[in-house]
């Protein structure tokens, strides 16, 4: 280990470390009174084609004229979404107005999503391993994040509080980085997924219950949420992992409906899922939610979730369904300052 890498307190055994489990003592308390709760992350970033390899060319962000639309739905709904935008967008100046906008109308929070292939200093080869940004070398990761943010705080007015690393992508001295920078909560880890064979993070044994990370302590994560469904939903870690080496494995798993991995996004997943592992994970006892959505999603054509006019409004109708969900069984919206003040109360 270098002596940045000590310096950063990234420890071997993974103490106030993101990409690896928490200790069950890292776990965060709310109060009681709290109740249960839920959050909206906007992946608010570029257009590029998903099928293509990444590249810094594409910086495009004509869909955020379309995200004034997505945001009144939220609004009217009570939901004041956490938009994670990057620099392509905080760097472009209608896209930057249009959040000001939402900023003025106080219905929404900003926080920070680093794409490391668009953001400066560019220094490293664009490449599947270096999307990753916690591949990078740590200056060149720090650089990186003090770009963003101070780009972020100076198009808007708001320095963010609240992390997204793009491909959830974290590394070791993720963390520290972050806690140095002053953030107060990161929501890269998306729990039960692994992105190890691409040379990203493995959540694979990572639950969906909020913890302390940081060599202080003062970086609340927040994973993504996600579930096993069906029958064998209780080994479904193990399974999973077995479908490592026998891709077929999980689609056999999936069409006999024994066992299916759910995360609460509109994209790639039925609302009919999302309801049952909603339920799922209300039986299980989890008061958080952390859902989420890419921003290019709102204008068909940009991303493979919203192709045309149909899929727009069955990504709409996901919300409406899900929305409801919540409404009837009690559990509301929040944002991320609250459910920060609220975890920095009960410690």
């Amino acid at each position: 280990m270098n002596r940045e890498a000590e310096r950063l307190g990234a420890d071997e055994d993974g103490r106030g470390r993101i990409d690896a489990p928490p200790d069950p003592r890292a776990l965060a308390r709310l109060p009681e009174d709290f109740g249960k709760r839920f959050l909206v992350f906007v992946d608010t970033e570029e257009e590029f084609d998903w099928t293509r390899p990444l590249a810094r060319e594409n910086r495009a962000v004509t869909a955020i004229a379309r995200l004034p639309e997505a945001h009144r739905f939220f609004a009217a709904a009570g939901v004041a979404c956490a938009y994670m935008v990057d620099y392509p967008v905080v760097n472009d100046a209608r896209a930057a107005d249009i959040l000001r906008g939402f900023l003025a109308e106080g219905a929404c929070e900003i926080g920070a999503q680093l794409h490391p292939w668009v953001t400066p200093p560019h220094e490293e080869e664009v490449s599947s391993f270096n999307s990753f940004t916690g591949n990078l070398p740590v200056a060149l990761q720090r650089a990186k994040l003090d770009a963003l943010t101070e780009r972020i705080e100076a198009a808007t007015g708001v320095r963010p509080i609240a992390y997204r690393a793009g491909r959830y992508g974290i590394g070791a001295h993720s963390a520290a980085l972050l806690e140095a920078a002053g953030y107060r909560l990161d929501a890269s880890v998306r729990a039960l997924f692994d992105y190890s064979a691409e040379g990203g993070p493995d959540f694979s044994r990572f639950g969906v219950y909020p913890f302390w990370a940081g060599p202080g302590g003062t970086l609340l994560d927040l994973p993504l949420s996600a579930a096993y469904v069906g029958a064998l939903r209780r080994r479904g870690g193990a399974l999973y992992r077995f479908g490592n080496r026998f891709p077929l494995w999980r689609g056999l798993l999936a069409r006999t409906g024994l066992l299916r991995r759910v995360a609460l996004t509109p994209e790639d997943y039925p609302l009919a899922e999302a309801i049952e592992t909603i339920h799922v994970m209300l039986g299980e006892g989890v008061a958080i939610f952390s859902l989420s959505y890419h921003s290019p999603s709102v204008e068909p054509g940009h991303t493979p979730y919203v192709r045309d006019a149909a899929d727009l409004r069955a990504f709409y109708a996901w919300w409406d369904g899900v929305l409801a969900l919540f409404a009837r069984e009690g559990v509301a919206p929040a944002r991320v300052s609250e459910l920060v003040a609220a975890a920095d109360a009960a410690r």
